[in-house]
């Protein structure tokens, strides 16, 4: 399932998409024993994470994409306690985690079965090969890590 909103005026884009995003975040009902919605804000004009999103979805997760001027995306990541340094293109939210950038599926599946006592995950920048970031035979090593609640990063997945 996705459900994409394009809010495309900076002004009401970043009151009402705040607004938005909290919605969902508390009033995305599902059923019990389902995984939770994974809710990402990106921008619309982001051709790698829509790619992402797509990635998600046929990995087997509820989709809800929501698109915002980078203002908003921006406060967003702050609001939800991502640094400069664990930072990507897109931020997501599941189940009381942040998911910063190109996290594979299988990570993301490894944070709500261990449930660490974190923020969340993130693949820091735009690695090449990373899911989304996976355009041709072109590869890099990468680590997902993990955003300690005091902000600092550790390595959680290493990616070859």
């Amino acid at each position: 399932m996705r459900i994409r909103i394009n809010i495309a005026d900076a002004a009401i884009g970043t009151v009402f998409g705040s607004a938005l995003i909290a919605a969902f975040a508390v009033f995305t009902p599902f059923s019990a024993g389902a995984e939770p919605v994974l809710h990402v804000t990106k921008t619309s004009t982001c051709g790698c994470c829509h790619a992402w999103v797509e990635r998600m979805e046929d990995a087997g997760f509820a989709v809800e994409a929501v698109d915002v001027d980078q203002g908003a995306l921006v406060q967003r990541k702050v609001a939800l306690g991502v640094t400069p340094d664990a930072a990507s293109c897109h931020t997501a939210e599941i189940d009381g985690y942040v998911v910063e950038g190109h996290v594979p599926a299988a990570d993301i599946r490894r944070l709500l079965a261990e449930r660490p006592d974190a923020r969340g995950i993130s693949v820091p920048g735009m690695p090449m090969g990373s899911p989304g970031m996976d355009f041709g035979d072109e590869s890099e090593p990468y680590d997902t890590v993990l955003i300690h609640r005091n902000g600092t990063l550790e390595t959680y997945q290493s990616h070859e």
